[in-house]
């Protein structure tokens, strides 16, 4: 009867956990992060689910002979708010599947 009650017990916070989970990803999508590269010439905005929402290009720097630097700075804002998006989501969901070793559960990559 205890091994049930146990099974019980986890199945509830599994449940738990899932409804956190949803809530957080709901938070996430409307979130964002905005990075910058050459000195705030391109800036990238990305939601914490990861979509490029604004690009941004100074019309300064819209030079015809070095269209390379341009996707170079894009690249770089891109790029730049890409990883600054995943690391706000593996704190923000980190938190809850930390969950998971008290269940018994090792799940990495969660």
């Amino acid at each position: 009867m205890g091994k049930r009650k146990n099974v019980n017990k986890m199945m509830q916070q599994v449940q738990q956990m899932q409804a956190e989970m949803q809530k957080a990803q709901e938070e996430l999508a409307r979130e964002t992060v905005t990075a910058s590269a050459g000195g705030g010439a391109v800036k990238a905005t990305i939601t914490g689910n990861l979509e490029l929402v604004d690009l941004q290009i100074d019309p300064e720097v819209l030079d015809p002979e070095d269209v390379e630097m341009l996707q170079d700075m894009v690249l770089a804002a891109v790029n730049e708010a890409l990883t600054s998006s995943q690391e706000m989501a593996s704190k923000r969901l980190g938190g809850i599947t930390g969950g998971l070793g008290d269940l018994g559960l090792n799940m990495p990559g969660l």
